[in-house]
């Protein structure tokens, strides 16, 4: 049965623990009770928000003069296909690291290096949630959704989803609230080849390579704790919203802009991270680098604070609450850092985060 309260706090729902009062509340604990919730607040005219885990979410200090519908809905089906596929439909409620963790232990594989990663299902295709090389547009298939403007269950398929590098058709829009998603997964011993260099190294192997499902999610683990990208109430680096920035996706101009910017404030001889990235919509090519990296080198070391808020000690893309801070607080820190990193080198981030009723 749907929970119904008032002037509940919202910080007590998000990972940064930020965050003012939600004017209504509803907790759906089936896909029925979410539709249901969300139907008759656009019917009162009121503004929704619907809430996951609440591990990408920066809400204001004011919280949020509407109704916030938490996404409890629980249960996971499996289909067996050809080839050694598994297709596996997913309620949006269920807790993505447990998600993970359960097909690493059945021997499914196409997940395993998006390990300890925060939230529910039901926010990973919103934002193309990835990590260590993989992204789940390389699994999901299908995403089940109610369709504020038609008013109606509707089923997306991966096209439909239109998904980039951490965006999709669900990001930056309200009219689709996610109810399941359907990921294509491999029954296999072993992950799927090893992307990402930094995870390689961790494991001793070639980039390329294939490891054991739980040696792999085991590597991952281990690389976010060191970074405080895995939650853990004793460490205040977790306190995080994850990755503030994401990394900037520059063309041709804006690339050759960043090089000689570099080599006048670090030294010729000084590269910086780049990584080729798909074509852009005219088939211009694109260069993906880091924003930590510029985070850095802009002079925003680990541990920069600015009042009660810091960049973590672990992570330069972590912005953390490890006292009693404010939202206010943390955007202060974040304009900082955006407009060091634009002063410094010509690059604009831009936040990973969904903001709530407040600005960058």
């Amino acid at each position: 049965m749907a929970v119904f309260a008032e002037e509940v706090n919202l910080a007590g729902y998000t990972t940064l623990r930020l965050g003012g009062p939600a004017r209504r509340f509803v907790e759906a604990t089936t896909e029925a009770e979410l539709v249901a919730a969300v139907r008759k607040a656009d019917g009162d005219g009121e503004p929704v928000l619907v809430l996951g885990g609440g591990s990408n979410l920066v809400v204001s200090d004011d919280g949020f003069a509407g109704t916030v519908v938490r996404v409890a809905t629980r249960g996971v089906e499996r289909t067996a296909g050809e080839g050694g596929r598994m297709y596996v439909g997913v309620q949006a409620g269920e807790e993505w690291e447990s998600f993970v963790a359960r097909c690493v232990e059945d021997g499914l594989a196409g997940v395993e290096c998006l390990s300890g990663i925060p939230g529910r299902v039901g926010a990973t295709p919103i934002q193309n949630v990835g990590a260590y090389g993989q992204d789940v547009s390389e699994t999901i298939v299908k995403v089940r959704a109610y369709d504020r403007q038609a008013r109606k269950v509707v089923s997306l398929d991966r096209a439909a989803c239109s998904f980039t590098y951490r965006n999709s058709a669900f990001k930056g829009s309200d009219r689709y609230v996610v109810l399941e998603v359907t990921y294509a997964l491999h029954e296999a011993e072993d992950s799927q080849p090893i992307a990402y260099a930094e995870l390689a190294r961790k494991l001793g192997v070639q980039p390329g390579a294939r490891v054991a499902l739980k040696e792999a999610r085991e590597a991952v683990l281990e690389l976010r704790r060191g970074k405080g990208m895995v939650l853990d109430p004793a460490d205040p680096d977790s306190r995080s919203a994850g990755s503030f920035f994401t990394n900037p996706i520059l063309d041709a101009a804006r690339l050759a802009d960043l090089e000689r910017r570099v080599a006048e404030r670090l030294g010729p001889d000084v590269s910086f991270p780049r990584y080729a990235e798909s074509p852009g919509p005219g088939g211009e090519p694109r260069t993906k680098t880091s924003a930590a990296w510029l985070i850095d080198k802009a002079g925003f070391a680990k541990g920069h604070a600015r009042g009660p808020v810091r960049i973590s000690g672990k992570h330069t893309l972590a912005l953390t609450n490890p006292d009693r801070a404010r939202t206010a607080d943390l955007l202060a820190l974040a304009r900082e850092v955006r407009d060091g990193v634009r002063e410094a080198f010509g690059v604009e981030l831009v936040n990973e985060p969904v903001l709530v009723g407040v600005e960058l």
